[in-house]
């Protein structure tokens, strides 16, 4: 079943949530009509790759044209109407920037797949549940709202300033008019009434001008006291969103509403500044005792300009943290000498600032690392699809500077992966007579020599992120605090779910909670140590929790990545549990579950009954990646045989837990059938029978036969049949794999 048919299936709660992060960015009629093709391309990989990327946006040009044609024939004028429409807003909006439609695209289909795995848990994660607060999601309708209120009552000002302006005008030219007029004329009855007249309209101007400054103030405090308290709340929110986006949490979604808001206020606040200037306009022709406005003007402008300084200062955010293409989920870890991504956002779009803003990247204070490359570039609003003001480095590399003695610092495999560093960005803003410097900042990173350091590092990034709302502590390892242990078993959820395509159900939580902990304990207030997740060694074993799991994520993704999809690999569960599950179960019941004791293996168990009523389980030697790459896993439980008590091989393996049929569940994984003959070549030579690789193992009697810790020796059937007709059973057994009765 496709990703996209079983996301249909979703309750309605969560087809909410997909509804969310559809939009005319990729349209979900396209993602509905091509789902197929789609989920068959590899977009992460082209998100990097801007000549992948290129020819995946041509396809899906074409396939949309192709279902023009189909749906054409139909005659289905809406849809017509709809793909016409569709087509052209790709084309025109990912022209020139290819790669942004694949990070959407992997984007939509991670999140499907996050969606996916939280319907099949039983409750929502604690960290999901607060960043879905409906607290939250009320104040940004409210923020929304009063940002709204607060525009319409600058314009309604606009027009109380240009009314006053008007009736400025009038007394200024009645006025004049009677300053015109000879000394007898102005002592008439006439002129006295209209000298009153004018009396009347100053106090009026009077008036009007308190009017207007009170609007005025009253518009900069509701500015002053929304961007104080909910606007501010709104951004810290969405920071703290981004944050648990970056460990494969759900896409944190809300930038675009806060540019709205952010920009509407700007706006208004240079409009209150140009009611001003005017104010002070009408006060160089006309002032009198006791006028408000050089009184009250000065304190507002002032106001007016500190509110625009944080304001600019606060929308200047990173809106991609630092990632290198080659490790797309993996952000914020860097190695040295290799390319980075960073994308900033100035959340104040204006048309005046385009091109004219130009940021510098740096990284650190402390001269232990440079960035080399392109480290200033300008902002545009070209750089990215819906518009906004923004600008992406992806030329940049840390380069490690050599110390006073010569010889480079941590270089090299030992570099702690616990060290935090900062890409700090500035800039300077020029309007309107205003000149803001702005600076914002990366989250912490962890810069890495080696490759091999990346598991590490991920982990103390994971670590951080989890543990504080802080954006710039990087001093936190010196004295790291402890992790609630449901909101560490809901990240490593999210590491499956977003690297692997399918997250962890509660039985495969409660089983690595024992893992941590050693014992069983309550999720809510057990309180776990830096050290028990990836410094200590498990108990008897030689690495640590950490690296044991990023091993089998490993595994998962370059070796079983569909069987786990599928759901038939149960992974975590103990040996002990996996008996009671198994002991009921008709014999050959199998299930499969990663080792406990081997980094990045994967074994399997079935259930078997003897001929005195008893239940033995055997489980094989897990297998690891290096045999993985040789021989498929679904080949192998499809293949495996047993060399029984009368040298007859068989197949133990005939239902996946609970009682699915084997080749029901694995039948689509399986490759070419072992009976399958080849065709004569085309040049006419004879054609070859292909070898078929078969597991083989032999059940030992443990009182009479000794144990073999050799590697599984897969061998094709006619090479099985020519042992097996001139050797004895014995060195049969010997020089095909053992049978490991007691795996881990």
């Amino acid at each position: 079943m496709s990703q996209w048919s079983q996301v249909q299936q979703l309750e309605i709660k969560f087809l909410e949530q997909v509804d969310q992060f559809y939009d005319d960015n990729f349209p979900m009629e396209i993602r509905h009509l091509l789902a197929q093709w789609i989920e068959s391309q590899d977009w992460e990989a082209a998100s990097n790759n801007e000549a992948m990327a290129t020819i995946l946006l041509q396809n899906l040009l074409i396939q949309v044209d192709e279902q023009l044609d189909r749906v054409s024939q139909e005659k289905n004028l809406l849809l017509i109407h709809n793909l016409k429409r569709i087509r052209k807003l790709l084309q025109g909006k990912y022209h020139g920037n290819p790669m942004h439609i694949a990070v959407i695209i992997s984007n939509c289909l991670r999140e499907e797949r996050r969606i996916l795995a939280a319907a099949s848990m039983p409750v929502q994660g604690p960290l999901e549940k607060s960043l879905q607060n409906s607290v939250v999601s009320e104040r940004q309708r409210n923020v929304e709202h009063k940002v709204s209120a607060i525009k319409n009552s600058a314009q309604m000002t606009d027009q109380d300033v240009k009314y006053l302006e008007d009736l400025q005008e009038e007394f200024d030219f009645r006025y004049k008019t009677i300053q015109s007029l000879e000394q007898s004329d102005k002592n008439s009855t006439l002129i006295k009434q209209e000298m009153l007249a004018l009396q009347a309209m100053l106090n009026t101007l009077d008036y009007k001008r308190k009017e207007v400054l009170s609007k005025i103030g009253r518009v900069i405090h509701e500015i002053d006291m929304l961007m104080s308290n909910m606007l501010t709340e709104e951004l810290m929110d969405w920071k703290r969103r981004q944050q648990i986006a970056c460990i494969g949490g759900p896409l944190h979604g809300g930038l675009d509403q806060l540019q709205n808001c952010f920009t509407l206020l700007a706006e208004s606040l240079f409009q209150v500044r140009r009611q001003l200037e005017k104010l002070d306009e009408l006060l160089t022709r006309l002032t009198y005792d006791g006028d408000p406005i050089p009184v009250q003007r000065p304190q507002l402008l002032e106001k007016v300009n500190f509110l625009l300084y944080n304001l600019f200062r606060n929308s200047f955010v990173v809106e991609r943290q630092p990632c290198m293409p080659t490790h797309p989920q993996r952000p914020m870890v860097l190695k040295t000498l290799i390319q980075f991504t960073v994308k900033l956002r100035l959340l104040i779009k204006l048309p005046e600032l385009n091109y004219q803003i130009r940021v510098k990247a740096t990284i650190d204070n402390n001269r232990r690392f440079i960035l080399c490359g392109t480290h200033m570039k300008a902002m545009n609003m070209d750089e990215s699809a819906n518009g906004s003001l923004s600008v992406e480095f992806r030329h940049l590399q840390p380069k490690e500077m050599k110390s006073s003695a010569g010889s480079k610092g941590n270089e090299g495999p030992h570099m702690v992966t616990e060290e935090l560093h900062s890409i700090s960005f500035e800039t300077q803003v020029c309007l309107y007579g205003l000149t803001i410097n702005l600076e914002t900042s990366s989250l912490p990173v962890v810069m890495i020599s080696n490759v091999s350091q990346l598991p590490n590092a991920w982990a103390s990034i994971i670590w951080y992120n989890l543990s504080t709302n802080d954006p710039q502590n990087l001093s936190f390892f010196n004295n790291p605090p402890a992790a609630t242990l449901s909101q560490l078993l809901e990240v490593l959820s999210w590491q499956f779910s977003s690297y692997v395509g399918r997250g962890l159900n509660s039985e495969q939580l409660n089983m690595l909670a024992e893992k941590l902990t050693g014992q069983q304990v309550s999720y809510n207030d057990y309180q776990l140590s830096w050290a028990k997740f990836c410094k200590e060694h498990l108990p008897g074993k030689s690495f640590t929790f950490w690296v044991w799991l990023e091993a089998i994520l490993d595994l998962i993704k370059k070796h079983i990545l569909p069987l786990w999809i599928d759901g038939y690999i149960m992974g975590f569960v103990s040996k002990e549990k996996e008996r009671i599950l198994l002991k009921d179960k008709t014999p050959g019941t199998f299930l499969l579950r990663f080792s406990e004791s081997n980094l990045g293996g994967i074994t399997f168990t079935w259930v078997d009954q003897l001929e005195n009523g008893d239940v033995t389980f055997h489980s094989v030697e897990p297998y690891n990646k290096g045999r993985l790459s040789a021989l498929p896993f679904a080949d192998i439980l499809r293949d495996y045989k047993v060399i029984m008590a009368d040298n007859v091989p068989e197949n133990p393996l005939k239902y996946l837990y609970p009682d699915i049929p084997k080749d029901k569940a694995f039948g689509k994984h399986y490759s070419c059938q072992p009976n399958e003959v080849s065709k004569p070549s085309d040049g006419g030579g004879k054609g070859y029978v292909p070898s078929v690789f078969i597991p083989v193992s032999k059940i030992l009697n443990d009182s009479t036969d000794p144990h073999s810790p050799s590697d599984l020796l897969p061998m094709s059937p006619s090479v099985y049949a020519v042992l097996r007709e001139h050797l004895s059973p014995t060195y049969l057994f010997l020089a095909s794999s053992p049978f490991s009765p007691i795996a881990n």
